[in-house]
């Protein structure tokens, strides 16, 4: 889609036209960027407490050869051009200078996270209170040499307007859609908006309601923290994820941008199931779901039905706005997890397993398996596969509001997505998932693992975790966390593994640093400010790291040797002593230390000590005996000169080496000497320090508060159960206050602007009233007038027609 800025025409050639900088390019290291290297090592300065635990990505990669970086302090975005496996296969060279792209409007607010779209042409700036979209081709100042793109305010009347506090929690770009983002916010409205069509109003609304109002007993359960959109799978791609703050997961499904493009055989893939697997449904319930599927399949794609009949099959289709007209998207959870055998069935209803609150959520497809994995505050990531596919749910007799043209074509949607009041049932591991599909109940969770990252518990408010997939081994995730960047590996995935054929026993996930931020007792918390994965086509793989004193650091990842099984020979265990033997290197063989070989004496006549040596038969004799003598030890001996000669330079440097060990632990030795007294005195300091703190505790012991009980199971439960309500609960319960208040304040300017409006309304409908009133009179005035001047002209006449009978009589 091309976008039509009025932007002023360059009378430069085509051929001519160059988006890197006019000055002479020089490529250098992307660490050694002057970007980067002309930092002044200070930390920018926050404005407000909640900025500085914001989560900030000011990176971001169009997936080619271009790294925006984003200028807090100066308000513009970097465009940087790079090279990957130039000049080496490992390094990562970029050009300079870079070239600076400013908006032609001011930014009011602090942003703390940029994403580019699909086709590289826009990028989405997002703040706490606001987000702005920056077109990325604009028009090139005189003035600085800079480049001025169009910049817009998405949803300025909603998020960023002197009379709301709504927050902005996440914003990201749709997969299937150019111009699309969705936008999650603080009063649990998931909003769509269409950037082509228009920035101001969105184009769908969803109004999450995970419990009926009035049953929650907890504000956790009600206040969203994270969504992601799904991946490329089945009804994946028509679903996103909702992270609410106690953990839950909820799904909304099917949600489609008007406009977005999606591949004919995806399409037909899922149609196809819903006749195969639905319709043919024994269970009235799953035919109704299988035929609403259908039927908004078919209205959404019309080439479905078209298919039959044209025989046509397009590579890629286009989503037509379509909506119910009584039915709206059900919110599909909380998403329960697989019991096991011999778990108890409340594990799966149970709330959280980890410690604090839900703080991020991820979805990762790898393969056929799809991964969410959620990250909480107390530094636990909770990873969960999906055990069954996700299908569309709708709830009829909860009719959406609906906006049409003048043509009646669907421009907008907006409903309330309650979730199903009905008890679900307790999948269990061994229960085969037949009897569930198409029933409309969400799909259970198979927990893959728990990985706690063991941060450091220094932040009152828990740690801020964000997570990336590496974009060439999706069985990769990145954690950015206070502490630096961990990289966890699941080496199990259920469904693809069964796929391939591998039976092997299950494999925790492997967790490796990658990052470390954390140095002794200097501990900083959010000190990274971006973050992005970057490969080729040749297999490499890089991290760049920009840390919040805007310091770039470049790290290669190893991948190819991440997933290779650990190969154990368990019939032949290896023990210590003949690994040492194989470890250490042969000086002189086997055959040497074990001396000559034991050479048996020939058998002898009983008479041969009285036979003469200088006799015929003493001389054989003392031919054999010496023939023995010279095969076995003569030639030893010849051996072992051999080894000795050739093995000799070999051993002169294990002895030369062995002198110099020896001269360093005498040295070391000396040196332990000399420190003895120190050590003797700082032994006899501790030993005083401990008589005094005995004698302390002897004291402490002796107070009254001393010989208190310890809290029962039941105490310690309920204490826990007061951390979470302080932590959590108080959290969800002011953001909860903060959207009422915000609710309150728009109903109450509403309301006085309509009485204001009423009012004007009567007195127009008065001076009316009054205006007609006066006309009337006047020409009822006129009227008179005209009345009265006829009666006088009568009177006059009948006076004088009196006046002349008058006359005539006298």
């Amino acid at each position: 889609m091309r976008f039509n800025f009025d932007l002023e025409e360059s009378t430069e050639e085509p051929s001519r036209r160059s988006l890197t900088p006019k000055e002479d390019v020089q490529w250098v290291p992307l660490h050694n960027h002057p970007l980067f290297t002309s930092a002044d090592g200070t930390a920018p300065t926050a404005t407000a407490s909640t900025t500085a635990r914001a989560v900030k990505n000011l990176l971001a990669w169009d997936g080619a050869s271009r790294l925006y970086y984003w200028d807090s302090d100066k308000q513009c975005l970097h465009r940087i051009s790079i090279r990957l496996g130039e000049p080496e296969p490992t390094s990562v060279v970029a050009a300079s200078p870079s070239k600076v792209l400013r908006a032609d409007v001011e930014l009011n607010f602090v942003v703390n996270r940029i994403s580019i779209n699909r086709n590289g042409s826009a990028v989405l700036l997002v703040g706490s209170d606001d987000l702005c979209v920056m077109y990325l081709y604009g028009r090139t100042s005189t003035k600085d040499n800079t480049i001025v793109c169009r910049t817009v305010s998405v949803g300025s009347q909603i998020y960023s307007s002197d009379s709301s506090s709504i927050r902005i929690l996440q914003a990201s770009w749709h997969p299937y859609g150019d111009t699309h983002v969705g936008i999650l916010s603080s009063d649990s409205v998931f909003r769509l908006f269409d950037l082509s069509s228009g920035v101001m109003q969105p184009e769908q609304e969803y109004y999450l309601q995970p419990v009926e109002p009035g049953r929650s007993r907890k504000a956790a359960s009600i206040c969203p923290v994270d969504f992601s959109f799904g991946g490329d799978h089945l009804w994946d791609r028509f679903s996103v994820f909702v992270l609410f703050s106690d953990g839950s997961v909820y799904i909304l499904c099917p949600v489609v941008p008007f406009g977005s493009v999606y591949k004919w055989e995806s399409i037909l893939e899922i149609y196809s199931d819903a006749h195969t697997f639905g319709m043919k449904s024994a269970n009235s319930t799953a035919i109704t779901n299988s035929n609403m599927a259908i039927s908004w399949l078919e209205a959404t794609f019309p080439e479905l039905a078209q298919q039959a009949t044209d025989g046509e099959n397009p590579l890629t289709i286009k989503a037509h706005s379509h909506a119910f007209f009584d039915a709206s998207v059900a919110l599909q959870g909380p998403l329960r997890k697989v019991c096991r055998d011999g778990e108890d069935e409340t594990l799966a209803v149970r709330g959280a397993e980890c410690e604090g609150r839900a703080v991020s959520f991820l979805y990762n497809l790898v393969s056929k398996d799809s991964i969410l994995v959620t990250a909480w505050s107390g530094g636990q990531l909770q990873i969960d596969a999906l055990a069954d596919e996700i299908q569309p749910v709708w709830i009829t007799g909860s009719a959406p509001r609906i906006r049409v043209d003048s043509h009646d074509h669907i421009l907008g949607v907006a409903m309330i997505c309650e979730s199903i009041s009905a008890e679900l049932p307790i999948v269990k591991l061994d229960q085969p998932l037949d009897n569930t599909v198409w029933l409309g109940h969400p799909p259970p969770l198979l927990r893959l693992a728990i990985v706690d990252l063991a941060l450091p518990r220094k932040m009152e408010s828990g740690s801020v975790i964000t997570m990336f997939v590496d974009p060439l081994m999706p069985e990769r995730i990145y954690s950015l966390h206070d502490g630096g960047i961990d990289s966890i590996v699941l080496h199990f995935l259920p469904f693809t593994s069964q796929i391939s054929g591998k039976d092997e026993s299950i494999r925790t996930p492997s967790v490796h640093p990658v990052l470390s931020m954390c140095q002794g007792e200097n501990f900083s918390p959010s000190p990274l400010s971006g973050f992005v994965s970057l490969s080729d086509s040749f297999g490499y793989s890089w991290v760049v790291v920009v840390t919040s004193t805007q310091e770039c650091i470049v790290l290669e990842m190893k991948t190819w040797n991440l997933l290779l099984p650990i190969q154990v020979d368990k019939e032949k265990p290896i023990s210590l002593e003949e690994q040492k033997e194989k470890d250490t290197l042969d000086i002189i063989s086997k055959e040497l230390l074990a001396g000559p070989k034991s050479v048996l004496a020939p058998q002898a006549s009983p008479n041969l000590r009285s036979i003469a040596a200088d006799s015929i038969e003493g001389r054989s004799a003392l031919h054999q005996y010496f023939k023995l003598f010279h095969e076995n030890y003569v030639e030893y001996a010849h051996k072992v000169y051999f080894e000795l000669k050739h093995h000799g330079p070999q051993l002169k440097r294990i002895i030369d080496d062995h002198h110099s060990r020896l001269a360093e632990a005498q040295q070391k030795i000396l040196k332990v000497e000399a420190k003895q007294s120190m050590l003797d005195e700082r032994i006899d300091c501790a030993v005083q320090l401990h008589s005094s703190l005995e004698q302390r505790l002897q004291h402490l012991r002796s107070l009254p508060g001393a010989h208190k009980k310890p809290l029962s199971r039941a105490e310690r439960g309920f204490k826990s159960e007061l951390d979470q309500f302080a932590g959590v609960e108080l959290d969800a319960l002011q953001s909860s206050i903060e959207t009422l208040r915000a609710r309150l304040r728009r109903y109450t300017q509403s309301s006085k602007a309509n009485n204001v409006v009423n009012q004007r309304r009567k007195m127009l409908g008065r001076n009316h009233t009054q205006d007609a009133q006066v006309s009337q009179l006047k020409s009822s005035l006129e009227k008179l007038s005209l009345v009265n001047r006829e009666n006088s002209k009568k009177v006059k006449l009948v006076e004088s027609a009196l006046k002349s009978k008058e006359i005539g009589r006298n």
